[in-house]
């Protein structure tokens, strides 16, 4: 993102916004004393634009203290057992108890989004053929907040206009199929003016909305609108206008999916940073939080927050065979369970003996990074690796930072977005079998077999994007979208128990946690202030 000019206005409304209603923002602060101020001069009406960048959410911490909504699925558990993540996983939250409520920060933002759209066309901005473009990033912004919305809430009330106090705010929902409809609408209007792709930008300007990146949301929203969770009916047009918007992505020719050699850095740090793999990504913060939080315990005091499952870890499959961990002919070893294992096994999670920092972890018992008397010791043999940098520091002297955003959409997300809609519309066609087979072809998987059936081959997409995309925030909403919760979510996670006798290691399953997930989970709850505000017409999601 641009970083030239902020106006102090600006960040004073986003203060002031974040305390209390969305609209008890004003436009002015001690130094600009009325808005036309604002819309009179370029560098101004530019920084109003930057500001509503402010909105974009920053995944990797959601409560200071190293919780990640990953940890609210089967993915992981959190080191810290009285983390605020944990509402989620044993029903204790609720309209009065929420986590990672976004329902008035969004709805600010759109506000802010809505302000730009309409005072741009007059303002001052120089040259003015610049306007159109700048409307473009507003229109991507104020469409990625209602996707947020609409995500968690289901419904929603769709605000395409600047609302005032004098306006009546108790607004009746919109449907799902017309939240999508509106997002795919601001999509095509911003694609249509902004610059190709991340890539096209120049240096100052990455973490900006492009036209791929706009394609990328329509096409994930569309997605969601076909799922079982939002087509009772399985109206297979739905899939197939979601196909289509995931292949309009992809005929782009824009992006591309890296190598297994420069994965690990696809990330944004060390030189591959806002790379042709990543679509849309927040601006890079510098700092190496991700690592304190996460890093195994043995590592400079590290906190160890994310402990991937059993579960997720059995999600990859056999290297060699290509086949899944539960099939007897593929040649999986329970003795030595972490050998011949999808790549992307070692990528992505850390398992015991596996290298960091230069050193082997270790998770069996007794060892240094399994100590039951540490608070923040792994709960389930596992540390999480993707995302972080070897090369970040954070013990006694100097830190070592790392400039690292949230990537929002990559491509790989697309290539699956499209298998998993042509599926369920077509069948296993074999532009399907292409675009999972360029994922694992990347990493040395094996091919998907010939010859699967529709739903063989939903349940083939659906694990590939539980490994692929694990910690990406995809696993939470994809299992509420394919409304697989009571089935994937209401039971215990696991972790590995590992037992070293000389140089022999057994290892023995055992629980961790036991989950709960009912049918109100899959939207969340409307907080009950909001619903204070709109008691004629907003009313509370079903269950809450």
């Amino acid at each position: 993102m641009r970083k030239l000019f902020i106006p102090v206005f600006a960040i004073m409304t986003l203060v002031s916004a974040c305390k209390n209603d969305y609209l008890d923002f004003t436009y002015t602060d001690g130094n600009i004393r009325d808005e036309n101020d604002i819309w009179s001069s370029d560098r101004n009406t530019r920084g109003f634009l930057n500001n509503v960048y402010f909105g974009l959410l920053n995944r990797y911490n959601l409560d200071g203290n190293g919780s990640m909504l990953s940890q609210a699925s089967d993915e992981a558990v959190n080191s810290n057992l009285t983390s605020s993540i944990n509402i989620f996983n044993n029903d204790t939250w609720g309209s009065l108890r929420t986590n990672d409520d976004q329902y008035a920060n969004m709805y600010n933002y759109i506000r802010r989004a809505n302000i730009f759209l309409e005072k741009a066309p007059e303002s001052g901005v120089t040259p003015a053929s610049d306007i159109p473009k700048l409307r473009g990033e507003a229109f991507f912004l104020r469409a990625l907040f209602h996707f947020e919305l609409m995500r968690r809430y289901g419904p929603i009330v769709l605000a395409t206009k600047s609302f005032t106090l004098s306006d009546d705010l108790d607004l009746p929902r919109s449907t799902v199929d017309e939240v999508a409809a509106q997002i795919a609408r601001d999509c095509d209007s911003a694609a249509a003016v902004l610059t190709p792709s991340l890539v096209d930008l120049g240096a100052g300007d990455k973490g900006r909305a492009t036209a791929t990146a706009a394609l990328a949301l329509k096409a994930r929203t569309l997605l969601y609108a076909a799922s079982p969770l939002n087509n009772e009916g399985n109206d297979v047009t739905k899939w197939q206008r979601a196909a289509d918007a995931a292949r309009a992505v992809v005929a782009t020719g824009k992006h591309n999916l890296l190598t297994q050699a420069q994965l690990p850095n696809l990330w944004n740090y060390g030189t591959l940073a806002y790379n042709n793999e990543v679509i849309f990504a927040t601006q890079a913060d510098n700092n190496n939080t991700l690592e304190l939080n996460n890093a195994p315990i043995s590592y400079d005091g590290a906190r160890g927050r994310t402990n991937p499952t059993q579960e997720l870890v059995d999600a990859f499959d056999v290297r060699s065979t290509g086949k899944p961990i539960t099939d007897p002919t593929s040649g999986y070893n329970p003795a030595n369970p972490y050998a011949d294992r999808d790549p992307r096994l070692a990528l992505f999670i850390i398992t015991n003996g596996q290298t960091f920092k230069g050193r082997a972890v270790e998770t069996f018992e007794g060892g240094r990074d399994r100590v039951p008397t540490n608070v923040n010791s792994t709960k389930t043999g596992y540390y999480m690796r993707k995302f972080m940098s070897e090369s970040a520091f954070w013990g006694v002297g100097s830190a070592i930072n790392v400039r690292r955003p949230w990537v929002m959409f990559r491509y790989a997300e697309v290539l699956l977005n499209y298998a998993e809609a042509l599926n369920e519309a077509q069948g296993p066609v074999a532009d399907v079998y292409s675009a999972v087979n360029q994922i694992r072809a990347r990493v040395g998987m094996p091919a998907l077999p010939a010859g699967l059936t529709k739903d063989q081959m939903r349940e083939r997409i659906q694990r590939e994007r539980q490994v692929e995309l694990c910690f990406e925030e995809h696993r939470f909403f994809d299992v509420r979208r394919w409304k697989r919760g009571e089935q994937l979510f209401n039971r215990p996670v696991t972790g590995i128990k590992i037992t070293r006798n000389g140089t022999a290691l057994t290892y023995e399953r055992f629980e961790v946690d036991r989950r709960i997930f009912n049918a109100k989970m899959y939207r969340f709850p409307i907080p009950q202030v909001e619903l204070n505000r709109a008691p004629k017409n907003l009313k509370q999601n079903p269950g809450w």
